[in-house]
């Protein structure tokens, strides 16, 4: 698998999941959940204590899904350990958490042998500060943004208009360094699937093309936020139909502005019929 590919598989995920990667008996069902990626968690889904069982019990060849590993940030005692386990591995990427640093996503990627996205969390102050240069880092492959731990590394409360200006930097940082849109954090609220819909759904308004899950009922709805609706995709047919220059559609404006994102539409309705791609 080269670069290329890996970044190509990494851009189409819309509803990855996370599972501990010390419980090995959920990888299977975590494959059959529906969601278009695992992402096994070495991070803070696994107790201190644990993080070694967990390192070995990683592994790729038990789905045809995409496989993410989140390791353990730069500067704890598992990250070095982390790093060359995942080596060993045919995963589609790494997430490394709490980024900040270039200089430190550079070395995992150097430390991955150089052929592996990564995918870097952002969930800081610091993060934020530096989202831009950290998403045009070579290796980069998207951002995600850990809303959770951005909120309290800050002290702020959890909401939209709290973070709006944050998930827009997100959006722009990504869209400056040519990489695909980024990945949403995640709902916590488990127990009403359409939170998480209505999360997905402010987030794709935003330009973010996919959200982190963290239960299973969760990835349908976070699914069906991101996929085009039906009439979308019938305006953005008609709007391509319209031929060239500007001319009214429904007594609106169409330009090439408006054709682009009718474009992005039929993209992305394409994806939702043929899936993600596989590794």
């Amino acid at each position: 698998m080269v670069e290329r590919s890996r970044r190509e598989i990494v851009a189409a995920i819309r509803a990855p999941l996370f599972v501990p990667a010390d419980r090995p008996d959920r990888f299977v069902k975590a494959a059959a959940s529906g969601a278009d990626a695992v992402i096994l968690d070495l991070e803070d889904a696994v107790a201190a204590d644990a993080k070694d069982a967990a390192r070995a019990a990683l592994a790729a060849d038990f789905t045809d899904l995409p496989v993410i590993v989140r390791i353990n940030a730069a500067g704890t005692s598992w990250h070095e350990a982390d790093v060359e386990a995942v080596r060993k591995l045919p995963v589609a990427a790494v997430m490394l958490p709490k980024a900040e640093d270039p200089a430190a996503l550079a070395a995992v990627s150097a430390g991955l042998g150089g052929d592996v996205a990564l995918i870097a969390l952002i969930e800081s102050a610091r993060g934020v500060a530096r989202v831009r240069e950290i998403a045009e880092t070579p290796g980069v492959a998207r951002l995600a943004f850990g809303s959770v731990d951005f909120c309290a590394d800050l002290g702020c409360a959890h909401l939209r208009e709290v973070l709006l200006p944050i998930r827009l930097q997100l959006v722009l940082a990504s869209r400056l360094a040519a990489i695909a849109a980024p990945v949403d954090g995640v709902t916590v609220q488990l127990g009403d699937p359409a939170i998480a819909h209505d999360d997905a759904a402010h987030a794709r308004a935003l330009g973010f093309t996919g959200k982190l899950c963290i239960h299973p009922k969760q990835i349908a709805e976070v699914k069906r936020a991101f996929a085009p609706a039906a009439d979308e995709i019938a305006w953005a047919r008609q709007v391509l139909a319209s031929g060239d220059g500007a001319v009214s559609v429904d007594g609106a404006m169409v330009d090439e502005p408006v054709r682009i994102r009718a474009r992005t539409i039929i993209a992305q309705a394409g994806q939702t019929e043929s899936g993600t791609n596989r590794r």
